[in-house]
């Protein structure tokens, strides 16, 4: 089964080699190129997502060429505007992976070079939460309206960042960030959705944990707390979960779903599953809360025998798929690793398998993988895209789960949301 998967992630890399080399994303139907970030540029956004698959599949052949590249071709002083959130989960948390898996100390230097470009979001922001956008050039920010996970999803990279360079700043902005939301919790102890970040007023007061555009921010207390040891961190985590757990898990025709909720009132507003959420079981389980996490997982289990592709959205009180669409997400595999991590209970291996011969039987294509706009045709009907992640994410967890890779310590090991082995990588 290892074999397999990394056959399959040989397939996708051979045909973005072949089709968009350099490019942020291969469109592997048409065999053009997609600019992620910036129209008109490029940041090579596949070679960084993919370069610590690459390396823990012990194809390092393709791990020489792929570092090169980063080394004499990415420029951190695009200009251009980028979201801030996915240039920290994508290129910093790739640039520091593939720091810790190869060595290799260019990487590190153009990691910071880049988050020094990131940071002016932080610290030009009255309140501490980040600007949504800012320019690599001229270091103009925009966006004031930012969600949940934007906010805190950067701890990881910032604090790893830290530690290697020593200088405090990058920890420092991100911690500051959690700090401003927590001080704006409700009385329930939930949040809201999206938030300005020059007033400090909740934009839209929806809990709707595990959905985006919030999710990642519960998994970076977490994940925070357990790679830095910081007690804030672990005490936020525990604090905002029980609140969840409490008021907005939800139990229909024996399954265990999330509601969303007006965080200051608690009122019913929605029954719509993302599945995005579906990482919510694993983080469950990590944070201490592992029989609730199994429990979920078995709804999302249930999901899947009924749709081999999942859905991007359905209303879990009518069943309705709301998003036909499947975007080659990784997060139902994502927990059925972190869920076998725990217990080493073979049924994970096995669910998540599955999830996996749903992808390579419907969305493999001679140019790699692509996403499905409609998962409810018979046979889906195919987009032209093969998202940056696919590299980072679905391939790297699964052939984890069956390879007992020598290169990946099971019991330290931390990924990052976007899958970057941020503890773990065992250089010989």
């Amino acid at each position: 089964m290892a074999q397999q998967v990394r056959a399959e992630l040989v397939h996708s890399w051979e045909g973005y080699k072949k089709a968009a080399w350099g490019y942020d994303e291969v469109r592997p139907v048409s065999a053009e190129h997609h600019d992620f970030f910036v129209p008109g540029q490029t940041f090579g956004l596949s070679i960084i997502e993919a370069l610590d698959t690459l390396w823990i599949m012990e194809l390092d052949e393709e791990v020489a060429p792929a570092a090169d590249w980063i080394e004499k071709h990415l420029d951190p002083v695009v200009d251009g505007d980028v979201q801030v959130f996915e240039a920290v989960i994508r290129l910093v948390g790739g640039l520091l992976s593939a720091y810790l898996c190869t060595g290799r100390e260019a990487l590190l230097t153009r990691c910071r070079e880049l988050t020094d470009r990131l940071l002016p979001a932080f610290t030009r922001s009255p309140t501490g939460l980040p600007y949504r956008r800012i320019n690599l050039r001229t270091g103009k920010v925009s966006g004031t309206v930012t969600p949940l996970a934007e906010v805190g999803s950067n701890i990881l990279e910032f604090g790893l960042l830290s530690q290697l360079t020593r200088d405090s700043r990058y920890f420092g902005a991100a911690k500051r960030a959690y700090q401003a939301v927590l001080d704006r919790r409700s009385s329930l102890d939930l949040l809201g959705t999206t938030i300005d970040v020059e007033t400090g007023k909740w934009v839209d007061g929806t809990s709707c944990v595990p959905n985006p555009p919030v999710d990642s921010f519960y998994e970076y207390l977490w994940a925070g707390a357990e790679l830095f040891g910081d007690r804030d961190l672990a005490r936020w985590y525990r604090l905002l979960t029980d609140a969840v757990l409490h008021r907005q898990a939800e139990q229909r025709a024996g399954h265990l779903w999330f509601r969303q909720v007006d965080h200051s009132s608690g009122r019913t507003v929605g029954r719509v599953q993302s599945e995005l959420a579906a990482f919510y079981p694993g983080l469950l389980g990590k944070g201490g809360d592992l029989s609730t996490g199994k429990n979920y997982y078995l709804s999302w289990t249930g999901l899947l025998d009924r749709h081999p592709l999942l859905p991007e959205s359905f209303d879990f009180s009518s069943q309705e798929v709301l998003s036909p669409r499947n975007d080659l997400r990784p997060e139902y595999i994502n927990s059925s690793f972190d869920l076998w991590r725990l217990t080493q209970d073979a049924s994970y291996k096995t669910t998540g398998y599955r999830c996996f011969q749903g992808m390579r039987d419907r969305l493999r294509v001679p140019g790699g993988y692509t996403v499905a706009l409609d998962v409810t045709a018979s046979p889906p009907r195919l987009g032209d895209l093969t998202p940056g992640y696919w590299f980072a994410e679905a391939p790297k967890y699964l052939y984890l789960m069956f390879a007992r890779s020598p290169r990946f310590d099971y019991r330290a090991g931390l990924l990052s949301t976007e899958g970057k082995i941020l503890r773990g990588a065992l250089r010989a």
